[in-house]
């Protein structure tokens, strides 16, 4: 184990309410009444505050997981929960049909931060993808009246849960039950441009790419692989959509992962940390793609609201005025020397990637459900992406100190189920 680094953090539990349900009653009638397409772990979170989570027992856990890199804020912000409960005494819903101030304001923000042209707001980050993907398609039919239908795709991405999004979800296990998906979806490997240019040709009309893959196992793009893909698309007249619906908002250290890349995309997606857990997402498009598409085409009931896009709105404010973006930089720099050292001091960890706050620790067996009851049991809100990665996307708000009571937290939890990778 490397010097210096300690295990043993004393974690505070309180007793539950007297006549307060049980974690146990709450599971149950959780378990009869969803539909099972998760496999939830055994914690009935009721409460949260900074970047601490609270069960219906009282137990205090520490959050690095921010609901999969949503709560970018932590939780329960005075400055953001004063603004939602303003504007819900406003004004909740209104058709799209009509103008609304907090709408037209996130807009322009958005707009600012993303350097785009043109914003379209969702529900959330799979339609945002949706739409993103409609905008390729009209921009090819545009062009060739529907010759020109071809997007390319990478392996081992996610793009979600929808069955568009999921036609370029690079991954067989997500995609097999739900044969046959969109047609005309062709994979390239990731970080691969010669991949890339074998699938190229006159019926290309986009290309789709997380700038960092998440769920994959936290792999950035290199910068050579996406200023060749950039290229390739201005060659062939093909739109270029970056997925930054879970490295944007400020969580590499620039707003949008991409803007570190020196290249720009036509289309992008953004969702998640967009509304600091109120559901929002959209799709923003410039030059071209900004004009593909006409009235009709596309549309969405609930999609910029006023209350959504009031959350996104002070949520943009709230980053620049505390300069989040710059924090998360910098405290992602002491984030990565503390994994590194971690990484180090144990064979068991295979490797470590990411940028500035979504990184990623890779071990040579699976992480599941091992590792991940051992950090519950250490009060520690870390999960996996893919089957032997742990993934650290925490709130922005964290400090040094929060990173070395993680640290310490994840030590424990390694040294309580090392022998059982051995």
């Amino acid at each position: 184990m490397e010097a210096g680094i300690q295990t043993g953090q004393g974690v505070k539990t309180e007793t539950r309410e007297p006549g307060k349900k049980a974690k146990e009653t709450w599971i149950e009638e959780g378990e009869a009444a969803f539909y099972k397409t998760y496999n939830r772990f055994p914690v009935v979170f009721e409460r949260g505050k900074g970047l601490y989570l609270y069960d219906t027992d009282g137990n205090e856990y520490l959050d690095f997981y921010a609901g999969i890199a949503v709560n970018a804020l932590g939780y329960g912000d005075p400055e953001y929960t004063s603004h939602l409960k303003e504007q819900a005494e406003k004004l909740l819903h209104i058709s799209n049909y009509f103008y609304n101030p907090p709408s037209i304001e996130a807009g322009q923000k958005l707009l600012a931060a993303a350097e785009m042209d043109k914003v379209f707001f969702t529900n959330s980050g799979t339609e945002a993808v949706e739409g993103a993907l409609k905008i390729a398609r009209r921009y090819g039919y545009n062009k060739s009246g529907g010759q020109d239908y071809e997007i390319i795709a990478m392996k081992n991405s996610f793009h979600g849960r929808s069955t568009g999004a999921l036609a370029v979800t690079g991954n067989d296990h997500y995609q097999e039950p739900f044969k046959p998906l969109m047609p005309g979806i062709r994979f390239a490997e990731f970080n691969n441009l010669d991949s890339v240019k074998a699938l190229f040709h006159e019926k290309t009309c986009g290309v789709i790419l997380e700038t960092i893959q998440g769920e994959g196992g936290i792999y950035p793009a290199e910068k050579e692989f996406l200023e060749g893909v950039r290229n390739l698309c201005d060659q062939y007249d093909a739109l270029l959509i970056l997925d930054e619906i879970q490295c944007g908002m400020g969580r590499t250290g620039t707003m949008f992962a991409w803007q570190q890349y020196g290249i720009k995309p036509d289309v992008m997606t953004v969702a998640k940390a967009l509304g600091n857990g109120v559901p929002i997402g959209a799709f923003l498009a410039r030059g071209k793609a900004a004009t593909a598409m006409v009235p009709g085409d596309h549309g969405t009931t609930y999609g910029g609201n006023p209350f959504a896009c009031g959350a996104a709105s002070k949520v943009l404010d709230i980053f620049q005025s505390r300069n989040l973006t710059d924090h998360a930089g910098q405290i992602g720099n002491y984030l990565w020397e503390r994994l590194e050292e971690l990484k180090n001091g144990y064979p068991i960890i295979k490797d470590h990637r990411g940028m500035g706050l979504m990184q990623g620790l890779e071990f040579t067996m699976p992480v599941g459900p091992v590792i991940t009851n051992a950090l519950l049991e250490q009060k520690l809100v870390l999960i996996s992406a893919g089957t032997h990665m742990i993934r650290f996307v925490p709130p922005l708000i964290i400090e040094k100190a929060d990173v070395d009571q993680m640290i310490q937290r994840l030590l424990a939890a390694i040294e309580s189920c090392k022998a059982s990778w051995q």
